[in-house]
């Protein structure tokens, strides 16, 4: 039986340093230490007053932003970007809404060295050649939010853009392959049919051991 996802919110924080476009990631306490984005799940505070889910989604990232990372965000400022889905096979399930927002080159970060061990402000191409390199460790939604921020040089053009482009919505179709996995996302011309080899549109992330790719391609 299915476990129903539980709402929850990321927000993707942006900045502009030296003229070049940074995302903030936070590494989690524990021995995988994945680096993600601040986040976590709505609770009851961010649903007072009987509010809509965007805004209770708004108000958890905002919260989460403040608890993990220091930061003070406005959540009318957020824009949402995506949404993920965990897939129904897996024990814990999130619906997660991610939002960007962006900070002063000279923001202060501040994390617990509890559930957030430690964080690193990276341009979007050296985050992901770190996760090449075994550095850190990225999870497909990082990955993938990452990789369409290596499209921009600046801030101000990632958040337009994103937020500009309607909403993506991600429910990830697992497949294994020799050495990895390929997760189909709704748009692939396999997702329906559950075949990878299907020609057409591609939306999809290859996770190999040698290397992860992302595709997203109009056909």
């Amino acid at each position: 039986m299915s476990v129903e996802p539980k709402p929850s919110a990321t927000v993707v924080v942006v900045r502009e340093a030296q003229a070049a476009l940074e995302v903030l990631l936070l590494a989690r306490s524990g021995e995988r230490r994945p680096w993600v984005f601040p986040g976590g799940k709505v609770d009851a505070v961010d649903r007072e007053g009987g509010v809509d889910a965007e805004t209770a989604a708004r108000r958890a990232a905002v919260r989460e932003a403040k608890e993990e990372a220091g930061l003070e965000l406005d959540a009318q400022a957020l824009r949402p970007i995506s949404r993920w889905i965990t897939p129904p096979i897996s024990e814990k399930r999130f619906d997660t809404l991610f939002f960007v927002a962006r900070v002063e080159p000279d923001v202060s970060v501040r994390v617990d060295r509890g559930e957030i061990a430690e964080h690193r402000w990276l341009v979007p191409a050296a985050a992901l050649e770190a996760h090449r390199a075994a550095e850190i460790r990225l999870a497909p939604p990082t990955f993938v939010t990452v990789t369409w921020l290596t499209e921009h040089e600046r801030a101000g053009s990632a958040i337009e853009t994103l937020s500009r482009d309607p909403l993506v919505t991600f429910r990830p179709r697992i497949h294994s392959i020799e050495g990895g996995a390929c997760i189909l996302y709704p748009g692939d011309a396999g997702y329906e049919a559950g075949d990878i080899r299907v020609p057409g549109p591609r939306h999809r992330l290859w996770t190999r051991r040698e290397g992860w790719s992302y595709e997203r391609s109009p056909g």
